[in-house]
């Protein structure tokens, strides 16, 4: 019942992150004016704004113009929501539930709006930045962890930029956007050692997979541009959820 609930959460949460990436592509407020038809700028009532269902009863067409809404809504949602589970069977009711879920949420935005858009706003990536030193720093002043601070652990948390940069500055920004650097770096907080090395891999290995698939099927070119934005965020996911458990099973094979 209580996952439920989280479930039904998210989905409230989805529906806002939906408005948020609207109104960033509109240049306006993600706090100021009410939700309206992406297509004809009609004000959406409450009964059109109920996550989900309303996609569903309207069959994924606006109550006023008819015209189709795109799924980005009913998946964002549906993905919100399954996500804020995850983070609350992963955690319970343990401290920093509530900084888990903001941080997702923010993960969500970057992943929707870089695929989109090929852009990771510093809106975003800059308060996730900020979300996450705050709460490494509120750490160490309540519990005296200050894993943050030990040499390896912080090596490895800005190995990920620092790597990046490189690419970037070689490259010219060919390979990689100045945003993904910068996205590295909000990973290497909140992820730590060694979880980054977990999102880097599969960041990479999804994204290397999909750009060939992509290449083989005519789809994009060598010179095609591609977001990677998407894949760390994926990558970071998985380090997030099951990332122990990878290096866990990782080592046991190494060390046999």
């Amino acid at each position: 019942m209580v996952s439920f609930l989280v479930f039904v959460f998210g989905l409230a949460v989805g529906s806002f992150l939906n408005s948020v990436i609207f109104r960033f592509e509109q240049g306006k407020s993600a706090f100021v004016g009410r939700s309206s038809c992406p297509q004809c700028s009609h004000a959406l009532a409450w009964y059109d704004l109920v996550p989900l269902l309303s996609f569903l009863l309207l069959q994924g067409k606006c109550r006023y113009c008819k015209k189709q809404i795109s799924w980005q809504y009913p998946l964002v949602e549906l993905a919100t929501g399954i996500l804020f589970v995850l983070v609350f069977r992963h955690l319970n009711f343990e401290f920093g539930l509530l900084y888990l879920w903001v941080i997702v949420s923010l993960f969500i935005l970057i992943f929707v709006y870089d695929l989109k858009h090929f852009i990771i706003p510093d809106q975003v990536v800059y308060s996730g930045i900020g979300v996450a030193f705050l709460y490494r720093v509120f750490e160490i002043w309540n519990f005296g962890d200050w894993d943050l601070f030990r040499i390896s652990n912080f090596e490895f948390r800005i190995l990920a930029p620092l790597f990046f940069l490189a690419i970037y500055l070689l490259s010219r920004g060919r390979w990689l956007g100045f945003g993904d650097v910068k996205l590295a770096i909000l990973m290497g907080l909140f992820l730590g050692w060694p979880n980054i090395l977990v999102a880097l891999f599969f960041a990479f290995f999804f994204g290397a997979l999909v750009g060939l698939s992509l290449i083989f099927l005519k789809r994009k070119t060598m010179k095609s541009e591609v977001p990677f934005g998407p894949f760390l965020v994926a990558g970071t996911f998985i380090a997030l959820f099951w990332g122990e458990h990878i290096v866990n099973w990782y080592l046991s094979l190494v060390l046999v």
